[in-house]
């Protein structure tokens, strides 16, 4: 059993070696993403296919933003695993564009709890300084979680934006961010991050 002088230093070594393998995992994905080809989808509607690049954001400056887009929370607040697969996904990103605002956005609150302040809660918790993060606490859909983020865009001088999002999810994320008047210039899915990193 660990006394009062113990736990803080497991604690601490538990908390370098979560920092190391996010290092591992943030140098894996932007490997990957330098040897990774476009990917090609179909427009929305118009037949015509384009290549857009689902890959991280690498090394940009504060003129890119991330965006971690929210997904329902559980009624007592807490959040489902496909959020958390989300967040770690934006986490990593984050990692590797020190210099780059996030911005989790979603309302929708369970137990006085929103998606936004559930995901900027987890974030701070890993590291992430309170002052890089920007919360959009009332969208209820994509297309305001995409409005409502054009907006802090704007407001903190952002030109560009990585959308964070689920897999399923990511086609239609980009359309309602582009109709916002965001220029997404890159999409991140969890099913990118590879297998060393333990949430």
């Amino acid at each position: 059993m660990l006394d009062n002088r113990t736990a803080p230093h497991i604690r601490r070594i538990f908390w370098i070696a979560f920092q190391i393998v996010t290092a591992l995992a943030a140098m894996a994905i932007f490997a990957t993403a330098l040897t990774s080809p476009p990917v090609v989808v179909a427009d929305d509607g118009s037949g015509e296919s384009r290549s857009r690049v689902i890959a991280p954001l690498g090394f940009r400056g504060p003129e890119t933003a991330i965006v971690i887009l929210g997904y329902g929370l559980l009624p007592d607040g807490t959040m489902r695993p496909e959020l958390i697969e989300r967040l770690t996904a934006g986490y990593i990103q984050s990692t590797l564009a020190p210099l780059s605002p996030v911005i989790v956005t979603g309302g929708n609150p369970c137990n006085g709890v929103t998606e936004a302040d559930a995901m900027a809660d987890w974030l701070t918790k890993r590291g992430l300084p309170w002052d890089r993060i920007h919360i959009e606490p009332n969208a209820h859909s994509t297309v305001e979680n995409a409005v409502r983020s054009a907006q802090i865009l704007q407001e903190i001088g952002a030109r560009d934006a990585v959308v964070v999002t689920s897999a399923d999810h990511v086609d239609r994320a980009v359309m309602n961010f582009n109709d916002a008047g965001v220029q997404v210039i890159s999409a991140v899915t969890p099913e990118q991050i590879p297998l060393i990193f333990e949430r």
